[in-house]
């Protein structure tokens, strides 16, 4: 073991006093770095030393001289150093340059040979040798999603709409919350922990000298989403189901479907394979492509057991606003339903048609009750749903927005 019971930190700050004083620019970086590889890297042999100061130390073909000499004298007790770069012999750079390797006994390599330093490539035609025509470079193509993310459902495969369910799911990474009513210790808080308080008084002779304060635990919003799987909406179904799915298993949500009645699809979604998953959801829905009835749909999930679930939560509604139930009771449901939820949100792939307005008689009717107005004609849309849902959860705003709104 060579340097054994030396001072790493003062071998290598010796070391590169030499080498700056024969001319080769070393910083603080690199003899940190060098310290650290002998720590990590104890040397066995003069070679294991050699290339270890090496990689740490030279940045530059040309220094490489001055370091091997530095290095011979040091070890081999060789001539005197020079005391600029000058006095160096400058090497000719050839196409593939070979450096020596110092070694003792068979380690040593012959003169001439060695490991190459660099293998330079082959140099890159100019304009004048193209016949004026420019370097030909390659063009760069979209990721598969950014390919399609303008393209509408309809025009999707079955591979790109998984994708886009991937997709989904890695981008719901925040969600909106509630106080919840556990409480954990937080010297911002503003309830006081009493059971905490009295256990830290013990120690003081039951005077209160540390206050110990807590704050609510946040607890996520349950999610409730209703796909409308009419004939109207055929063509984005598919792509609605990776949403749903992605909430199933993200955000532990509750998720409808719904022609003429309502189906519970949360149990399918849940399946591990998201292909099966998919087809158990679209098997169980035996009235899809036919007509709509939204209000009596929602007024049944209302009516259900599982009403509780909007209680505070997120409802997303995706239909395109086409209902066959009359607009006043489309207009008395969504009271209901605002009344019970935190948010609602609607989904419409006809929103970001140039010109569109929500004079749909359901849609209209329902427009003054929902918090915000999505497009959901493409990937690209879809996205921006999810990343409203994270922009929501980041700013905590607890006030309602105006009602109405859409974009």
């Amino acid at each position: 073991m060579l340097l054994r019971g030396t001072d790493r930190a003062a071998f290598a700050v010796a070391f590169v006093a030499r080498l700056r004083r024969a001319g080769l620019r070393v910083g603080i970086t690199e003899t940190h770095d060098l310290v650290r590889a002998l720590a990590a890297s104890p040397p066995t042999s003069r070679t294991v030393l050699y290339w270890t100061a090496r990689v740490t130390l030279v940045r530059r073909h040309d220094d490489l001289a001055v370091f091997d000499r530095v290095f011979t004298t040091v070890f081999d007790d060789g001539p005197p150093l020079p005391l600029s770069r000058s006095a160096v012999p400058p090497k000719r750079r050839d196409d593939s340059v070979h450096v020596t390797v110092p070694g003792t006994g068979s380690e040593a390599t012959a003169g001439g040979e060695g490991l190459p330093w660099a293998t330079l490539p082959a140099p890159v035609a100019t304009g004048d040798d193209l016949g004026g025509e420019g370097i030909d470079l390659p063009d760069l193509r979209p990721s598969a999603l950014a390919a399609v993310a303008e393209m509408p459902f309809e025009e999707l495969d079955r591979a790109q709409t998984e994708a886009l369910g991937a997709t989904l799911r890695t981008a719901l990474t925040h969600w909106p919350q509630r106080r919840g009513r556990r409480h954990r210790a937080d010297p911002g808080g503003r309830r006081v922990a009493l059971r905490a308080t009295i256990a830290r008084a013990r120690r003081t002779g039951w005077e209160a000298i540390t206050v110990v304060r807590e704050r609510p635990l946040p607890k996520p919003r349950r999610v409730v989403m209703l796909c409308d799987v009419s004939e109207s909406m055929r063509a984005q179904a598919a792509a609605y189901l990776q949403l749903m799915r992605a909430f199933t298993t993200v955000a532990d949500a509750e998720v409808f479907a719904f022609a003429t009645r309502l189906t519970r699809l949360t149990v399918p979604l849940r399946d591990t394979s998201p292909r099966e998953a998919i087809d158990r959801a679209g098997a169980a829905v035996d009235d899809r492509f036919g007509g709509t009835r939204i209000a009596a749909n929602i007024a049944a999930l209302l009516d259900s057991h599982h009403g509780d679930t909007v209680r505070g939560g997120v409802v997303v509604i995706a239909s395109d606003g086409w209902d066959s139930d009359p607009p006043e009771v489309m207009a008395a449901v969504m009271a209901r339903l605002r009344r019970r939820a935190y948010r609602i949100l609607w989904l419409n792939p006809r929103a970001g048609a140039p010109g569109w307005a929500p004079e749909v008689g359901g849609m209209a009717a329902a427009l003054p009750f929902i918090d915000r107005l999505l497009p959901a004609a493409t990937p690209a849309d879809l996205i921006a749903a999810v990343h409203h849902l994270r922009d929501m959860a980041l700013t905590g705003s607890a006030h309602r927005p105006s009602t109405g709104s859409y974009i």
